[in-house]
């Protein structure tokens, strides 16, 4: 009986053994080497010296470059999700709204974004806005313009390549909110007197929040933490906190600052993913994901 319900005791832990490992390996110690490094030194000979020191924690603590570099990397993933939120929520409505044929169709087509590399979507642009792009070209031919327009390098470009790489994410997130709606209840509204936009209003818009509230939380945590797009379409001035990480790192080789780098981003960025799993709950964007 003892020996019985021992097993029964261990089974679980059995079954969770491998997600455990891989979450372990892949995950947890990896984290724990970049806690580790963000305590090393780099020296002036270019080595790692490995101790205790608080140097990386100092700088990026008290530099008022790295602050203001994170509160405009905030501000661009702030005016990012904004502009998703705004924008994504129409057709996720009218998606939801359409017969189940056509949805299956329209589905499709919001996905056909995530089958084409994300560099290369972000690089399309360059085509578009460019001095010799398709914008450019066409309002030179057609008089609007007598020499080509500086559209790129900026915080607008920026933000427009953010848009239109996290945008699928919002759109997907309110669709299955929407979707799970009953349709009984803005009905039900309407034969109580309410208009369309009054049902909308009162019924609709109150119960897709949630999905919208994923949505942006998804978007504003992949938007703080790229840094493809600000490399291609930013300017100097435009840099994000992810590229003073891949600078620290990559360019620099200076692993204990891009530790730390990492980790303050890291830590914000957790922060606000507790909040909102503390009062919201993470279901909903596990959802738009099934």
């Amino acid at each position: 009986m003892a020996a019985d319900i021992a097993g029964a005791r261990r089974a679980p832990w059995m079954l969770l053994s491998p997600s455990l490992a891989t979450v372990g390996l892949l995950l947890i110690i990896p984290m724990l080497f970049i806690v580790v490094y963000s305590f090393w030194l780099r020296t002036a000979t270019g080595a790692d010296q490995v101790g205790f020191y608080l140097d990386n924690w100092i700088e990026v603590l008290g530099d008022r470059f790295y602050r203001d570099i994170l509160f405009q990397t905030f501000a661009i993933a702030f005016y990012t999700t904004v502009i998703c939120a705004l924008v994504g929520y129409i057709p996720a409505y009218f998606v939801a709204n359409t017969p189940m044929k056509s949805k299956a169709f329209l589905l499709l087509m919001l996905m056909l974004p995530f089958w084409i590399s994300y560099i290369i979507r972000t690089m399309s642009w360059i085509n578009i806005l460019g001095t010799s792009g398709a914008l450019n070209t066409v309002m030179l031919s057609i008089g609007i313009i007598d020499e080509p327009i500086q559209m790129l390098y900026n915080q607008t470009t920026v933000v427009l390549g953010l848009v239109h790489y996290l945008l699928p994410f919002m759109i997907l997130n309110v669709y299955v909110s929407l979707d799970g709606i009953d349709k009984n209840l803005t009905e039900a509204a309407q034969s109580l007197g309410c208009t369309g936009f009054q049902a909308f209003r009162e019924v609709t818009l109150p119960l897709s929040l949630p999905g919208l509230a994923a949505g942006s939380l998804l978007c504003f945590v992949l938007a703080a933490g790229t840094y493809i797009t600000p490399i291609v379409l930013g300017g100097p001035r435009d840099a994000m906190f992810a590229n003073l990480v891949f600078e620290a790192i990559v360019t620099q080789l200076n692993w204990p600052l891009g530790s730390a780098l990492s980790l303050v981003l890291l830590a914000l960025l957790g922060a606000l993913v507790v909040i909102y799993t503390r009062y919201l709950g993470i279901d909903q964007i596990a959802k738009s994901f099934k």
